[in-house]
């Protein structure tokens, strides 16, 4: 399984306020980061698994939506997490 708990407690501590911090927007994007990356790595490998592909296009909209939710509340955070991420804006 590549997401288990360790590695989730690893991504909520590093971009959350402390590991168990699983509510905060920053941690959210991270994670969903995250399991993009591995989606997108999966595609490469099997272009025809559909269902993998409609999975990750609600993770890249739920993670926008995020982003936009963060973009209009405080644009320090924002980015911030872009910013770690590595994410285009």
């Amino acid at each position: 399984m590549y997401l288990n708990q360790t590695k989730k407690q690893e991504i909520f501590g590093q971009y959350g306020k402390s590991t168990t911090d699983t509510g905060s927007a920053e941690s959210q994007i991270a994670l969903f980061s995250y399991r993009i990356s591995h989606l997108t790595e999966h595609l490469k490998k099997n272009h025809k698994d559909f269902r993998t592909a409609r999975a990750l296009t609600q993770l890249v909209g739920k993670r926008r939506a995020l982003l936009d939710y963060l973009y209009d509340r405080d644009i320090n955070r924002y980015r911030a997490i872009i910013k770690a991420l590595g994410l285009r804006k």
